[in-house]
């Protein structure tokens, strides 16, 4: 289990096709100490650490094998040598929530509309597949690429989020551009309700 509170942002390091696709990904010393077999979400993508070390100029990495299901309904497939991407560590017994329980189970593809700077924060419109618009509700939240998100107000499949420029430092925010798609968790919560609101009308 996650929060959305992105901890480190990692890089791309090496792509390599071995049946599954696996990945290095460089990242500060103290996530690449995560076990062997430890989960980490890379841009809200929960997966698993099968390797890791650090590197002789002091950097950090972990290797994660990811299946061609996860590629086909994430937007791993865009990944490439030097990409950025946030990351969180699991949570441990007794850790802050900061942001909303998020499982790195990602539901679909979102696209970036726009992006409006307001004052200092920068408004973003997203394209939310169809399927999956009735689960987001205004002042509910969101994970959009392992970043736990307020949705300020939804009309049909299309919703809006501010970031404020904390989360623009702290996260990959300031490298995207609308025309992107990035990775979209809706919210567990907001899933059970849905699913009971179909079940007491049978």
């Amino acid at each position: 289990m996650f929060t959305g509170i992105v901890t480190d942002i990692g890089e791309i390091g090496s792509l390599e096709k071995r049946g599954d696709l696996q990945a290095r990904i460089l990242c500060s010393p103290a996530t690449a100490r995560a076990e062997l077999g430890a989960s980490i979400a890379c841009d809200g993508v929960c997966l698993t650490v099968v390797a890791s070390g650090e590197s002789e100029d002091g950097r950090g990495w972990f290797e994660v094998d990811v299946s061609a299901e996860t590629v086909s309904k994430t937007t791993l497939a865009s990944w490439a040598p030097g990409t950025r991407i946030n990351l969180e560590r699991a949570l441990k017994v007794g850790d802050e929530l900061g942001g909303h329980i998020v499982t790195g189970h990602v539901d679909g593809p979102a696209e970036i509309l726009s992006m409006t700077d307001e004052g200092d924060s920068t408004r973003v419109l997203f394209r939310a597949p169809d399927a999956l618009a009735r689960f987001i509700a205004s002042k509910g939240s969101v994970c959009l690429n392992g970043t736990s998100l307020t949705v300020n107000e939804v009309e049909g499949a299309t919703f809006g989020v501010n970031l404020i420029p904390h989360t623009k430092t702290v996260t990959t925010w300031g490298d995207r551009k609308a025309g992107d798609r990035v990775n979209l968790e809706i919210d567990t919560l907001a899933r059970y309700v849905a699913r009971l609101a179909e079940t007491s009308q049978l």
